[in-house]
């Protein structure tokens, strides 16, 4: 098979291991002579990928017993309403960070629940930076930020002190750079921007920071509770996700983990944001300042070179390098399995262009 250089923004580029490995488990899971596909979510095999996946991830962000890490459905978009559904008090009123279309996203099913209070916003300037100006008091139950826009290609270089719980939507930066994760009371990904295939999301929650809102009466499916009071089986769990995701993080550990992966994604956005300040013919959509390491977003400065550009891509094997239909130009995600050789087939290709 010929593999391309797949700089898709999600579902993303994993490493083969993973691939081949799950390829295995599909056909024979464990030499059970049953497939992982086939299996019930109750027998010892898979209890044991699911403990085996929720302790990896207190283990490479070093968190302890106070912390329980879930892995659920319906993606992180979900999360945007069980967030302010599990942490909002009845009357109260949470804060948000506005630093794209998923944080935006989440704030309009925030408000579905309770007050809340836009603290920043770079959305009138097209999202091209991360609002620094803002302070967040102890009158709110929460405060919620996103790490990592994909869109804009904009991160969050440091987080602000706060004097109320620390919400965060890492779906397109977890696992790539060292965090103090401590810091954060509540951290949601959908797994298929870094860490797996579509299809489950990761939660790492607080237990003390739960059952505070007054609610009554709660939803069980929507209720952190419930899905920590059963393991993350309150219902079926999105098996194969949770398997893939698991394989992924314990290729990440064994290669260094965090630290290392996040040497390796510096060297690779290095190399092409050096390729994009020295051309002319391209430029990004953010300021320098907070560009991301995940996610490049770029653009061609003469639209007369756009069909060359493209050709050239395409023929080097390159996929996923569209940008997103909102904003155009191009977008090259950098995640944790890219290695720097395919960036530096991209950056080739855009020397090439005259």
């Amino acid at each position: 098979m010929n593999k391309k250089h797949n700089f898709s923004a999600g579902p993303c580029i994993l490493p083969q291991e993973v691939f081949e490995k799950s390829a295995q488990a599909i056909l024979d899971f464990n030499g059970i002579g049953l497939s992982l596909l086939e299996i019930s979510h109750r027998s010892k095999d898979f209890v044991a990928v699911m403990d085996e996946a929720r302790a990896i991830v207190k283990r490479l962000m070093n968190l302890g017993d106070d912390y329980e890490v879930l892995y659920l459905g319906g993606g992180a978009s979900l999360q945007f309403a069980m967030v302010p559904y599990n942490l909002m008090k009845v009357g109260g009123k949470a804060a948000y960070l506005d630093t794209g279309t998923w944080a935006a996203g989440a704030i309009k099913e925030a408000k579905k629940v309770g007050t809340v209070d836009v603290v920043g916003s770079s959305k009138e300037e097209n999202y091209s930076f991360i609002p620094k100006d803002y302070t967040v008091g102890a009158e709110y139950d929460y405060f919620h930020c996103t790490s990592n826009n994909t869109i804009y290609g904009t991160q969050m270089k440091s987080f602000p002190q706060v004097d109320t719980l620390m919400v965060c939507d890492m779906s397109s930066d977890i696992f790539s750079r060292q965090l103090d994760f401590s810091k954060f009371d509540l951290i949601y990904a959908g797994a298929q921007k870094n860490m797996g295939p579509a299809g489950v999301t990761l939660v790492v929650i607080k237990k003390e920071i739960l059952g505070k809102t007054g609610r009554e009466n709660m939803f069980s499916i929507l209720d952190y509770s419930q899905h920590i009071a059963k393991e993350s089986m309150y219902n079926t769990p999105p098996v194969f996700p949770v398997y893939a995701s698991l394989l992924t993080l314990q290729y990440l550990e064994r290669n260094g983990g965090i630290a290392a992966a996040e040497q390796r994604n510096e060297a690779k956005a290095k190399l092409l944001y050096d390729e994009i300040d020295n051309n002319p013919l391209f430029e990004t959509f953010c300021v320098k300042e907070d560009r991301s390491l995940m996610n490049v977003s770029f653009k061609i400065t003469d639209e007369s070179k756009k069909e060359e550009f493209d050709n050239a891509w395409k023929a080097a094997g390159i996929s996923g390098l569209n940008g997103h239909r909102s904003l155009g130009g191009y977008r090259a995600s950098l995640y944790n399995a890219l290695p720097i050789e395919s960036v530096q087939v991209l950056v080739d290709v855009m020397k090439s262009i005259k």
